[in-house]
């Protein structure tokens, strides 16, 4: 019997139709376009607005459009995994919620948070359930509202952040496609350096916890940059050794967005030059697990089939990890 693969046969992205600027930025807090641009390349972030749009309204856009994409009845879907960090609650989960807003019913649906690697953790998830042959259409979907857990009186954190979802459809091949080997690490004394402090069991909300903000992003800035270029750039090269790749053999490097230095460094390590890493970053910032999905969504056009892509993340934990994968489908 020919072994399957979990291949990515449709993905669709969504953002937010309000765009804040650096040049906003300026006038929130006390920084500039030229600080903003030199540290982390980000110009612009797309921002959620409105009462009551959580990480969920992300998610649908994204799966609604990527059933219309390809041509999937929601009542075909087996599962449907949602990355997220920021979920519209802490239960149900945000995926559930999402199945019930495009109609998916026959799937069973559950969260999953490892920070910004989240989405290459679903990915891999996901693909042990197709490669077990028990299912055929499996959505992992990344999504997040950064913008409702970034403090915008802090510089440091609040020219990071956007929001934006993505999500792909997992099915089975017996092609030499699909995903191909992974490489996924978590250290918890990361935890110490880059978390939320407040609104989980340890600290639940307090009037005490809300005056002095904690329900923000809270981050060491130095300490994660430097864990960060270090692992997300040799966890990109395991997986080109483990198989046998060279920096001619990639199509491109699918990097989480964080932060230029971070992804330039990663793209150093690999030998690959710029043309052949895909970068957004200037126009959306850090969406967390939305950042991978929508590279891959922008950038799908111009994909070929058998094209060979390393996707690279690192995340608060610390959580890092690389996913190589061989494109299943031309352009979409």
């Amino acid at each position: 019997m020919s072994k399957i693969n979990a291949a990515i046969t449709g993905i669709h992205a969504w953002v937010p139709d309000y765009i804040l600027t650096n040049k906003e930025l300026e006038t929130m807090v006390d920084t500039t376009e030229e600080w903003i641009m030199s540290r982390t390349g980000i110009k612009e972030r797309h921002i959620l607005k409105g009462k009551e749009q959580g990480t969920s309204v992300l998610g649908t856009k994204a799966v609604e459009g990527l059933l219309k994409k390809t041509n999937t009845a929601p009542d075909e879907v087996d599962l449907v995994i949602c990355a997220t960090a920021t979920p519209d609650m802490l239960f149900p989960a945000t995926a559930t919620i999402i199945s019930d807003l495009v109609g998916i019913k026959n799937a069973f649906s559950f969260d999953l948070n490892a920070a910004c690697s989240g989405f290459l953790f679903a990915l891999e998830t996901g693909r042990r359930y197709v490669e077990s042959g028990q299912y055929k259409k499996v959505i992992i979907v990344g999504a997040d509202k950064m913008s409702a857990i970034t403090d915008y009186t802090d510089r440091t954190t609040c020219v990071l952040f956007g929001d934006a979802g993505g999500a792909v459809l997992l099915e089975p091949t017996t092609e030499n496609l699909g995903i191909i080997d992974s490489a996924l690490y978590s250290d918890g004394f990361g935890r110490n350096y880059l978390y939320q402090k407040a609104g989980g069991s340890v600290r639940p909300p307090t009037h005490e916890t809300v005056d002095a903000r904690e329900h923000y992003i809270y981050q060491e800035g130095q300490a994660v940059f430097k864990f960060a270029v270090t692992k997300m750039a040799d966890v990109s090269v395991e997986i080109m050794k483990k198989n046998n790749l060279t920096s001619d053999d990639i199509a491109y490097l699918v990097p989480h967005q964080a932060n230029m230095r971070i992804v330039d460094a990663t793209a150093r390590r690999m030998g690959l030059e710029k043309e052949k890493v895909m970068i957004n970053i200037e126009r959306y910032g850090n969406t967390t697990n939305g950042t991978i999905p929508l590279c891959l969504y922008e950038w799908a056009s111009k994909l070929k089939k058998g094209d060979n892509l390393i996707l690279s993340a690192f995340g608060g934990g610390f959580t890092w990890g690389s996913i190589y994968l061989k494109w299943a489908i031309d352009g979409v």
